[in-house]
């Protein structure tokens, strides 16, 4: 079983308005390009691995969208739980590689670099046979993940700043050689410092896709974000979309 990095203490604070992955602008694209896979006809059904306090599976949920969620924090699903319309949705309190929920769907997705969270490539390979046990023929895995930030990195250095504010210090710990990274976050509020220390495996979309073909999907298409842009040498991020043959 994966550790649980997101207790009580980060679930506390996980949902803040203010953050730029809660803006409209920001859910309603993902929402949009999730609900057009899972067809709207009523007979579309989507799982999220890891769905946390339903950022995504909530809004999904009130399009007409018949969502569940499995996710490793019983913190985070509380948080899930008391929202509006949250009882439409069923969440199994287990890890994404290896739980599995009754049915099938026509979507299986996994947002916001979670992947990451699973840190050994035997886990990332695991999570990918177990959604495709879960899809439909014909159904899609979606992945929303950051491209690794290695050219950004000076030669010889570990560790790379990627938020500073006066109420964040944000700093990303690079393990090259085992492609691991630790995510260290120094939040300052009310005269307090809280510290935590997140670790992560990144993996290249050329690797995913060979996990993906050894769980039986192939790649359908790939983007720089949720709105479709060409995914390029230059993107910071991709969505992928893996297919179940029909």
């Amino acid at each position: 079983m994966p550790a649980n990095y997101f207790d009580e203490p980060v679930a506390a604070r996980y949902d803040d308005e203010e953050s730029e992955m809660f803006a409209a602008r920001t859910i309603d694209p993902a929402v949009d390009f999730l609900a057009g896979l899972a067809g709207l006809a009523g007979d579309g059904a989507a799982l999220e691995f890891a769905i946390g306090t339903g950022r995504i599976a909530v809004p999904l949920s009130r399009r007409g969208v018949t969502v569940s969620g499995i996710d490793l924090s019983a913190a985070m699903v509380a948080r899930l739980r008391a929202k509006p319309g949250a009882d439409r949705i069923d969440v199994t309190i287990g890890d994404i590689a290896t739980t599995t929920v009754s049915g099938t769907y026509q979507v299986v997705y996994l947002v916001f670099n979670t992947i990451s969270n699973l840190t050994t490539q035997d886990e990332q390979v695991d999570c990918f046979c177990n959604a495709a046990a879960h899809l439909a023929p014909g159904g899609c895995f979606v992945i929303e993940n950051g491209v690794p930030d290695l050219q950004r990195l000076p030669p010889g250095e570990t560790i790379r700043p990627f938020s500073v504010t006066p109420s964040h210090l944000g700093f990303d710990e690079y393990d090259v050689l085992n492609q691991g990274l630790v995510s260290h976050h120094y939040v300052f509020a009310d005269g307090r410092a809280e510290v935590n220390s997140t670790p992560f495996r990144y993996a290249w979309p050329a690797e995913l896709d060979l996990m993906a073909r050894i769980a039986g999907l192939r790649l359908r298409e790939r983007w720089s974000n949720w709105q479709r842009e060409p995914f390029t040498a230059l993107s910071r991020s991709h969505v992928s979309v893996w297919e179940k043959a029909a």
